[in-house]
């Protein structure tokens, strides 16, 4: 083989990471973008635009390629059948990739594997969500069982009166994004997912990244900060989990993405309880937000280990290079001008900048910094003031 072509559908930033870590591999990306100009269409040269709903672009797309994988987790299902009829490689396929289009079908397959879920049930009416609540306990979270991201398409229900509102939303606001995500032109296959509120102490994050054959591999747990659902900061390792806890985080994670068949990284988002128990609140499977920290704190980043696997290569080293690495998220706010603070930002030498070449917009993710180091304290405020001044809080 002298060439190797992995191609990318979806043009956001994981897509643009993930051509930068291609590069020292030698490996082609080739990218099939939602819109001239996105984040990733504006770095990689062997850049399409077409849509990833219509089978014969997306074939014609993925027949140029050694294998596919994605920016994103909406590719309809079908059409990633549809790949596999037509001997692409599709990573992670449409049997693995079920379990992070489908919260429904997530939470019924985890809890067949005895993997620690919140009570959870599929609720067709709001009479069926109070009779859930009534049962477990109030409040509840409600959400819709395919389509929502980034906090879109969840709700927390507080009492009876409350739930009608999860029901009253998905019949008024389901999309084409939406519809798409279901794998289908009508919303009868999204339905809501009632689920126990858990009051966590913390969130958590492992990453895990595997091969066709079996080959894994696992990064340390982070602790995560979320604001409106959207992920605000990771800290890795996450603070006071001892390394027997840790180990069987990473060991479980590491049996979901087998027992799946994901290839390729496995997010596992989770919740801890007071009492310490862990429960899983999402998965995905794609190099993820909670993970950027391993750009600079890994011996091999997730987007090269998620094309390594994608490739069928050896995996790399998960191994931190400093005791303690903290990314954070820098969201559109304020600041209009993000190459413009760059002077003050990078006076600090420890700080590195990874900009999406997005416009700024009111709580879009445009950009995230992290910092490694020794101390956790002097770490984590070093990434916040870089963050905060990327997105105007503070100035000079």
């Amino acid at each position: 083989m002298t060439d190797l072509t992995i191609g990318i559908v979806g043009g956001g930033q994981l897509a643009r990471m993930m051509n930068e870590a291609a590069t020292p591999l030698g490996i082609k990306v080739a990218l099939l973008a939602e819109a001239p100009g996105v984040s990733a269409a504006q770095v990689v040269p062997d850049a399409v635009v077409g849509d990833y709903t219509d089978e014969a672009t997306l074939l014609d797309f993925a027949r140029g390629v050694d294998a596919l994988t994605f920016d994103h987790e909406h590719v309809p299902a079908a059409l990633l059948r549809a790949c596999s009829d037509a001997g692409i490689a599709a990573r992670p396929g449409p049997d693995a990739l079920r379990y992070a289009q489908d919260k429904a079908a997530m939470r019924a397959r985890l809890s067949d594997m005895g993997v620690p879920c919140p009570a959870w049930r599929v609720v067709s009416s709001p009479a069926d969500l109070t009779a859930f609540g009534d049962t477990i306990g109030w409040p509840l979270i409600a959400k819709t069982s395919r389509g929502g991201y980034d906090g879109k398409g969840v709700w927390k229900i507080d009492g009876p009166a409350d739930a009608g509102v999860p029901f009253e939303a998905l019949g008024r606001a389901l999309g084409p994004t939406e519809r798409v995500a279901s794998g289908t032109d009508a919303p009868a296959d999204v339905v809501i997912v009632a689920e126990e509120y858990v009051p966590f102490v913390r969130e958590m994050s492992v990453l895990v990244v595997r091969r066709p054959g079996g080959e894994s591999v696992s990064y340390p747990v982070s602790e995560t900060v979320q604001r409106q659902g959207i992920c605000h900061e990771t800290t890795t390792p996450a603070p006071g989990l001892d390394a027997g806890r840790a180990t069987a985080i990473a060991a479980f994670a590491t049996r979901i993405a087998d027992e799946l068949g994901v290839v390729g990284v496995l997010a596992v988002e989770l919740m801890e309880r007071a009492d310490g128990e862990v429960v899983v609140n999402e998965l995905a499977m794609r190099p993820h937000n909670t993970g950027h920290w391993t750009i600079e704190g890994a011996v091999t980043s997730q987007f090269e280990n998620h094309l390594r696997a994608v490739a069928d290569l050896p995996l790399g080293s998960t191994r931190m290079t400093a005791p303690v690495a903290v990314m954070s998220n820098v969201l559109g706010g304020g600041n209009p001008d993000l190459v413009g603070s760059l002077p003050v930002v990078l006076a600090d030498p420890e700080v590195r900048v990874h900009l999406y070449g997005k416009a700024v917009m009111p709580g879009r993710k445009v950009a995230h910094v992290t910092v490694c180091g020794a101390d956790l304290g002097a770490t984590r405020a070093a990434a916040r003031a870089a963050s905060d001044h990327l997105e105007g809080r503070t100035h000079g």
